[in-house]
C-alpha cells in the first residue's frame, strides 16, 4: 500500500480518492487478467443482448417467465458493467486510482443491480410455482400487472438497500490508509480501510444483508418444494422431465448467486484473497453464465434463435 503512495488521512472529509490493489500477482499476469475480463464480459454483452433482443422480438416469448428473463438479463448487463471496464483499465494503470465520488457510485449501482438480481430470482421462483402447481390459473394469476409490480418491488427493495449500505459505508472515517484490497468499492474492504469501531456497522450491515438474503431465499426454497411435490405426483416420465427442465435453469442460477453472496457477505472475513474470487462469481460469471443457461437448456429460446 505504501509503494502505490498511501497516506494517513484525519478524517473521512480529507478523503478525495481510493487505490484499487486488486489481484496480488506479478505485472505479467496483468495482461493475462486483461484479457480474460475482456472476454468475459464480450460474452456477457452479447449473451444479455441477444437474450433481450430475443425476448422483445419474438411474440412467442411475450409469457411472465420471459420477462423476468428479459429484466434478468438487463440487470446482468448493467451490474457487470459497473465492475468490469473500471478493473479493465485498472489493469494497465500504475496508479489504480478512483475518486471518492467514483467509488461512492460504483457501490451503490452495484448494490443497487445485485440486491435487485435477488429479489428478482424469488419472484420467477414464485412464477414457477404458480405455473407448475396451478397451471389452469396461470394466466390469471401472473397477470401483467402482477408481474410488473414485482419487478418494480424488486427495484425499489433494491434501490432502499443501496442506499442504507452506501449511507452507512461512507459515513465511515477513513484515516487508516487509501488502498482498498479489492478489485472494485465493495463494503466488506472499505470497511478494512476505516479506523473506528466497526462493531455497530458489523452488526447493522449484517442484519441488512439477512434481511435481504433470508427472506428471498425461503420464499425461492418453499416455492421449490411445492414444485418438486407436484412434479413428483406427475405420472409421466415425460411429464416430469418436461416441468424439471423449466425449473433447473432457475435453480442452476440461484445456486451460484447465493452460494458466492453467501460466502461473500455472511461469512468472516479472514480471506481476502479468496472474497475476491468468490466476487468474480457474481460479478462477472454469473451474468456470463445465465444467458447460456436459459438459451441451452430452454426451448422456445432455441427455436427464437434459429428463427432470427
Amino acid at each position: 500500500a505504501s509503494a502505490m503512495g498511501d497516506r494517513e488521512t484525519n478524517n473521512h472529509s480529507e478523503v478525495t480518492d481510493f487505490i484499487l490493489v486488486g489481484f496480488r500477482v506479478s505485472p505479467e499476469l496483468h495482461i493475462l487478467l486483461f484479457l480474460l475480463f475482456l472476454l468475459v464480459y464480450a460474452m456477457i454483452l452479447l449473451g444479455n443482448l441477444g437474450m433481450m433482443t430475443i425476448i422483445m422480438i419474438d411474440p412467442r416469448l411475450n409469457t411472465p417467465m420471459y420477462f423476468f428473463l428479459g429484466n434478468l438479463s438487463f440487470i446482468d448487463l448493467f451490474y457487470s458493467s459497473v465492475i468490469a471496464p473500471k478493473a479493465m483499465i485498472n489493469f494497465w494503470s500504475e496508479s489504480k486510482s478512483i475518486s471518492f465520488a467514483g467509488c461512492v457510485t460504483q457501490l451503490f449501482l452495484f448494490a443497487l443491480f445485485i440486491v435487485t438480481e435477488g429479489f428478482l430470482l424469488a419472484a420467477m421462483a414464485y412464477d414457477r410455482f404458480i405455473a407448475i402447481c396451478n397451471p389452469l390459473l396461470y394466466s390469471v394469476q401472473m397477470s401483467t400487472l402482477l408481474c410488473t409490480q414485482l419487478v418494480a418491488g424488486s427495484y425499489f427493495c433494491g434501490c432502499i438497500s443501496s442506499v442504507l449500505l452506501t449511507s452507512i459505508t461512507f459515513t465511515l472515517p477513513f484515516c487508516a490508509s487509501r488502498a482498498i484490497d479489492h478489485f472494485y468499492c465493495d463494503s466488506r474492504p472499505l470497511q478494512r480501510i476505516s479506523c473506528s469501531d466497526l462493531y455497530f456497522y458489523k452488526m447493522v450491515f449484517f442484519s441488512l444483508s439477512s434481511s435481504i438474503i433470508l427472506p428471498t431465499i425461503i420464499v425461492i426454497i418453499i416455492s421449490y418444494m411445492y414444485i418438486v411435490s407436484t412434479v413428483l405426483k406427475i405420472r409421466s416420465t415425460e411429464g416430469r422431465k418436461k416441468a424439471f427442465s423449466t425449473c433447473s435453469s432457475h435453480l442452476g442460477v440461484v445456486s451460484v448467486l447465493y452460494g458466492a453472496v453467501f460466502f461473500m457477505y455472511l461469512t468472516p472475513d479472514r480471506f481476502p484473497e479468496l472474497s475476491k474470487v468468490a466476487s468474480l462469481c457474481y460479478t462477472l460469471v454469473t451474468p456470463m453464465l445465465n444467458p447460456l443457461i436459459y438459451s441451452l437448456r430452454n426451448k422456445d429460446v432455441k427455436e427464437a434463435l434459429r428463427k432470427i
